[in-house]
């Protein structure tokens, strides 16, 4: 009988293990999806850092491209051989005050891919459907990896920031640089903000469109509308609000940042606001992959095979990625 291999954190701070199983089947309301690629993000440190909630041991991923390899028998709509993309959002519970008014990003009993439901780095997976995506056929399974939760949250994070026009961006990583190409799309100006010296980074910034590229030890040579931290880093938040102009934003994009540090009134006085992204909604999804269309976005990627996990989870907490890591079964 054919089973499926996968790598699972069996507690916070261990490495992840290479593990075989049965394939499970599908239960009546689920699909089984044989995985060709699954994104790594920063969250999937997090989970193994046991930094946010999530159930042990666990397979991580939630960046997850694969077709469909066998249907529940009450799901409808779904085909054997259709490419999805299943995302951090795994379900909800559709009843409590948050699924009824639109916001199922802040259910109260959610279940997440990659923390507390086993997500893909592994060679199949049970998803619920409904939460499932369908993918632009223009893009391969390791292009469209990230734009699972890179591409989503970073586009939920944009939205929510408003229409402003100079847009800076803390940490430019997998998020970034594919936010970056909405907001120039969008007729933006983007401003990139890395690590102390990394002229890597910078230069990839500059190569997607930012009008500007640097430390974010340096001040950006125009007052931002908005601020977006993708880099799970406290620090950067009132360095962020001292950037930003009058009536700006400042939104943490990330579901883990370490600590804020104490910062003067004068910084937030003005009007400026400060607000964080939770999750994601199916609406955003719809949204976001139109966008994906209409606006060309592409995906700049390094490969992995799923047994180097660990190899590429190091590379990410080190910043030695450019663009998106992503596992290959």
């Amino acid at each position: 009988m054919e089973r499926m291999i996968a790598m699972q954190i069996d507690a916070p701070g261990q490495v992840l293990r290479h593990v075989e199983r049965e394939i499970p089947s599908p239960s009546a309301s689920e699909v089984l999806i044989k995985v060709t690629a699954c994104g790594v993000c920063r969250t999937d440190l997090h989970v193994l850092d046991g930094e946010v909630q999530a159930r042990y041991p666990i397979i991580p991923g939630h960046e997850v491209v694969g077709r469909i390899a066998a249907v529940g028998d009450d799901v409808e709509g779904f085909k054997l051989g259709q490419r999805v993309g299943v995302p951090w959002l795994g379900h909800t519970c559709g009843e409590c005050e948050y699924c009824r008014t639109g916001r199922e990003n802040l259910c109260d009993q959610p279940e997440f891919t990659g923390a507390t439901r086993d997500g893909g780095y592994a060679t199949h997976l049970l998803a619920d459907p409904r939460y499932c995506f369908p993918l632009p056929d223009r893009l391969s399974d390791v292009e469209a990896a990230p734009l699972l939760c890179a591409g989503l949250i970073g586009w939920r994070a944009l939205r929510l920031a408003g229409e402003g026009k100079r847009v800076g961006f803390y940490g430019f990583g997998a998020a970034a640089h594919i936010l970056t190409q909405v907001a120039v799309w969008q007729g933006r100006e983007v401003y990139a903000f890395t690590r102390d010296g990394d002229t890597e980074s910078q230069a990839f910034a500059r190569s997607l469109g930012c009008v500007w590229a640097g430390s974010s030890t340096q001040a950006a040579p125009d007052d931002l509308d908005i601020a977006i931290i993708f880099a799970p880093v406290g620090s950067l938040v009132p360095v962020a609000l001292r950037a930003v102009r009058k009536g700006g934003k400042v939104v943490c994009a990330g579901i883990h940042m370490s600590d804020i540090p104490g910062f003067a009134y004068r910084d937030l006085w003005g009007e400026r606001e400060i607000l964080s992204v939770a999750n994601l909604t199916r609406e955003d999804g719809v949204t976001f992959f139109n966008v994906v269309e209409l606006a060309g976005l592409h995906s700049v990627t390094q490969e992995f095979p799923l047994d180097q996990a660990n190899v590429a989870l190091e590379s990410l907490r080190a910043g030695k990625i450019i663009g998106a890591a992503v596992l290959v079964p």
